[in-house]
């Protein structure tokens, strides 16, 4: 049996006593439409951890990114907790297994950091912040994911955002990075809209900068990103179902993240990840 590299050669576990700052997880299914074929999904934690083993060894040197050390001279604190047992097809299974292992680590408590799998799996990672509310979403992507159900399953990679808005402990969303054609059709985008979610183009982000999306986060919010691969441009991502030219940069999504963390007011807050990938 293969053993699956960790992410950037992180432990499973801190032998010195101390909690985990931020714990990895992965998760290969979320919920499938009905007569699809999800398997695919399953390799993407492993095709992340893969991806960047090269950088393993250079945890320690200085990154331009961050202005210093990933760590800043402390001890590593992020663990990988490998990935969740999930089956295809197995919808409400798998939605339990991934809140219930969100819910552990925040208990922790530690920053959860979940690599998918399809764009289904921030339905139940999101759920799990239930009683660490309000919090708000920035939803990096191409698309809206506003559909109510497809094919009758209203927990597909089509709906994540419209469940998310349906969860008492999520205050806002700010959905960055939307461009061309995708799933919504005008009911999505007038039911978004009366929600309040907040619309910003890959388009303004390139014209105004990062500020366009990170303004309508309140100062000191809690805040949980989700990234689906394909709100970054095809030529940076190519792995994905539906590539759309025009996407955000690398350094686009780095100022995303790193811009809430440095909003007034923001120390302490929770800033969690979900790593949707489709391919």
């Amino acid at each position: 049996m293969t053993v699956s590299p960790a992410f950037l050669g992180f432990p499973d576990r801190l032998t010195d006593g101390r909690i985990p700052c931020a714990v990895i997880f992965g998760a290969g299914h979320g919920s499938t439409y009905p007569g699809k074929d999800s398997s695919g999904y399953a390799l993407a934690a492993d095709a992340i951890r893969a991806a960047g083993q090269d950088d393993a060894a250079l945890v320690e040197h200085w990154d331009f990114d961050l202005g210093g050390p990933l760590f800043d001279g402390k001890p590593v604190c992020f663990i990988d907790a490998g990935d969740i047992p999930t089956t295809m097809h197995d919808n409400v299974g798998n939605r339990a297994r991934i809140e219930a292992k969100t819910r552990e680590v925040l208990a922790l408590p530690a920053v959860p950091i979940l690599l998918g799998g399809d764009d289904s799996v921030p339905i139940p990672f999101l759920a799990g912040f239930a009683d660490h509310g309000p919090v708000w979403i920035l939803q990096i992507d191409a698309h809206l994911d506003w559909r109510d159900e497809v094919h009758g399953e209203r927990y597909g990679y089509s709906s994540p955002m419209r469940r998310a808005s349906e969860m008492p402990h999520v205050a806002g969303m700010v959905q960055v990075g939307l461009r061309s054609v995708g799933s919504a059709r005008l009911a999505e985008i007038e039911a978004a809209r009366h929600y309040g979610s907040r619309f910003v183009t890959a388009r303004e982000v390139h014209v105004q900068g990062v500020e366009a999306a990170l303004r309508h986060i309140p100062e000191g919010a809690r805040v949980v990103v989700t990234l689906d691969c394909d709100g970054l441009d095809p030529g940076i991502m190519p792995g994905v179902a539906a590539r759309t030219p025009g996407g955000l940069t690398y350094t686009q999504v780095i100022d995303l993240i790193a811009g809430i963390g440095r909003r007034p007011g923001s120390q302490g807050q929770t800033l969690s990840s979900s790593i949707p990938r489709r391919h």
